[in-house]
């Protein structure tokens, strides 16, 4: 009996419960770095791409905004609000059209009075009709909408020549672009 407790190689307690810890805490960091790897290449993100901004402003205060929203994310969203220079466009404001693909023109300023159900967007393009929400406006991914404001409450002739900011919101995120103010007289 003697023989047994004079036999000193065993490891000392803190030794011992230092090797416990560092073990359960690399197991750990491997089980959340799996966790994480199997959540984020099954979840689709949300992106959406702001271009082809303009807002242009006649003579007489008529004053349009208008963007291009291509969504490049793998998910689809819904468009909750619209603003110009932080004030928010009323839908019945906002003219849209819904294409399958991404734009590659710049976008036309519409007339002072302008016939929504026949509008050249681009330069070239055949007129199409734009057509009005009634609420929030979903978009698929891979679509692109074509968004026109007409008449922002924040924009007057002497906004030409400045930087207005529009920002598109979804139930997940917000989207900003700047653009400067144009006139949109011309001789």
């Amino acid at each position: 009996m003697k023989r047994l407790l004079n036999n000193k190689k065993a490891l000392s307690t803190v030794v011992t419960t230092l090797i416990i810890l560092v073990v359960s805490v690399l197991l750990a960091g491997v089980v959340t770095m799996y966790a994480i790897n199997i959540t984020s290449t099954r979840t689709q993100q949300e992106d959406l791409r702001l271009s082809k901004q303009a807002i242009w402003v006649y003579a007489d205060g008529t004053a349009f905004a208008a963007v291009a929203v291509d969504c490049v994310g793998g998910r689809d969203v819904v468009i909750d609000k619209i603003q110009v220079r932080g004030v928010e466009a009323a839908w019945s404001t906002v003219r849209y059209l819904r294409l399958g693909s991404a734009i590659s023109g710049s976008l036309q300023c519409p007339s002072s009075s302008q016939n929504w159900s026949s509008m050249e967007y681009i330069d070239g393009e055949d007129p199409v009709a734009f057509s009005t929400p009634s609420t929030d406006l979903p978009l698929a991914s891979g679509d692109t909408l074509i968004i026109y404001i007409t008449t922002p409450d924040s924009i007057n002739v002497n906004d030409i020549g400045t930087t207005i900011g529009l920002t598109i919101f979804t139930e997940n995120a917000q989207y900003y672009v700047e653009c400067n103010v144009k006139s949109a007289e011309t001789a």
